[in-house]
């Protein structure tokens, strides 16, 4: 395997783990970064009420399938593009709303999100697969 799949597979292995910092927030008091507004959408839900909880399990389930991205990539395996598409999407539908309580970091990797599915979905981006020499 390639050094640049590694580095592939390790970015979607740590954009996965970095989602646990929604989980944490919205169910533990562990201290995470995040602040204490509400989310952008109608009420004052924060991050530790249901509404934010019910999120913070879209958060782990993000962990989840951007490991198994990862091992897809690992295993030279084309369905992680599956995971990874996915996965950004929950991605994105975990952190928008909260977009005014979660850190800079969790809006990078939203950045992430949007690039992998460009990436994936339009035509163009076979020439970053192909740098990568992804699978």
């Amino acid at each position: 395997m390639i050094v640049l799949q590694y580095l592939a597979a390790l970015v979607l292995l740590g954009h996965g783990i970095g989602h646990l910092t929604g989980f944490l927030k919205s169910w533990t008091s562990i201290e995470v970064g995040f602040s204490d507004k509400p989310w952008l959408l109608p009420g004052e839900h924060k991050m530790d009420s249901a509404a934010g909880r019910a999120f913070g399990i879209l958060w782990l389930i993000c962990i989840l399938i951007f490991v198994m991205s990862s091992i897809g990539i690992f295993m030279g395996e084309e369905w992680w593009r599956a995971y990874a598409l996915i996965g950004s999407a929950v991605s994105l539908v975990a952190i928008l709303p909260w977009w005014n309580t979660v850190m800079l970091g969790v809006k990078a990797g939203a950045l992430l999100d949007v690039a992998i599915i460009l990436v994936l979905l339009i035509p163009a981006g076979e020439r970053v697969t192909d740098f990568f020499e992804l699978p």
